[in-house]
């Protein structure tokens, strides 16, 4: 009876995950507007005039630009390889930000890089993010990002995770020293409680200037980032400390980064799942 419950078990799990890939695609860009969507930007940097923000000592900015405000065409819709196109240039930081939170999905955009790029990031590789269950308010991370998962969108190194503003998971891994970031590897030793970079493995992206997909699943406290078809990350038991306590992080808004450097989105849609496909997963 036992062994017929668990089969039984194991074969609605694989229904669903067929189900869940048969599910239709939502788009989240409609190629028109930021419909859905707001802008958010953070302090900008002292040599940009005209702001009417409050600034230190040092003629540094304090003050956040804050919401749908967005003096200089940070965040436009563009035409770009002859289809609509979202272009985020990268000069203030700050983030496109979803109105609606998600929870059990399957997103995948496309991304490419532009030619521009901004202090203080002009001599280092292009970067923006996909972040993910993001809570909190506007800007409560470091002025500009709220807090949440990232999933790393940067030249080399898209895949890689970075908690934004505290955000707690558990990782296989391998850390080739103690001075280098924990790798990701299937089968690795298991990092719990883990806040800090994690690198993706295996690198899978095409060169700058080429449209790239990524994708990321999430199904209850486990998240998979994917990189034009090949998984390069699975974190688990994804939370957060409110207070003393750890609590479970499951859902949230989407936020894709204005970081130094211009950088566009397209075909970005989602839809719901209630699985993650065992091959998704390298399992």
């Amino acid at each position: 009876m036992q062994r017929l419950a668990a089969f039984a078990m194991i074969l609605l799990f694989a229904r669903s995950a067929v189900a869940d890939e048969s599910a239709a695609w939502r788009p989240l860009f409609n190629g028109k507007d930021f419909a859905g969507w707001e802008t958010f930007l953070g302090p900008p940097r002292a040599e940009l005039p005209g702001l009417n923000l409050r600034k230190d000592s040092k003629g540094k900015y304090i003050e956040a630009i804050g919401v749908n405000k967005d003096p200089t065409g940070v965040y436009r819709v563009v035409q770009e390889d002859g289809a609509p196109a979202i272009r985020i240039s990268g000069e203030i930081f700050g983030a496109l930000t979803s109105l609606e939170e998600f929870e059990n999905y399957h997103l995948r955009l496309e991304t490419k890089w532009g030619k521009k790029k901004w202090p203080p990031r002009e001599d280092r590789p292009r970067d923006s993010g996909l972040l993910y269950h993001c809570i909190g308010p506007q800007g409560g991370h470091n002025r500009v990002w709220m807090k949440s998962f990232e999933c790393q969108i940067q030249e080399n190194d898209t895949g890689d995770f970075w908690p934004v503003g505290g955000v707690i998971v558990d990782v296989e891994g391998e850390k080739p020293s103690a001075k280098e970031p924990l790798v990701f590897q299937p089968g690795g030793e298991v990092h719990r409680g883990w806040s800090q970079r994690v690198i993706r493995h295996p690198r899978s992206e095409k060169p700058s200037g080429e449209w790239n997909t990524v994708e990321i699943y999430v199904v209850g406290p486990t998240a998979v980032h994917r990189s034009d078809g090949k998984t390069n990350m699975v974190l688990t038991n994804l939370r957060h400390k409110v207070g003393d306590l750890e609590e479970p992080l499951t859902r949230g808004k989407i936020q894709l980064q204005s970081e130094g450097a211009e950088v566009f989105y397209r075909n970005v849609e989602i839809r719901p799942i209630k699985a993650i496909p065992a091959e998704v997963l390298g399992k």
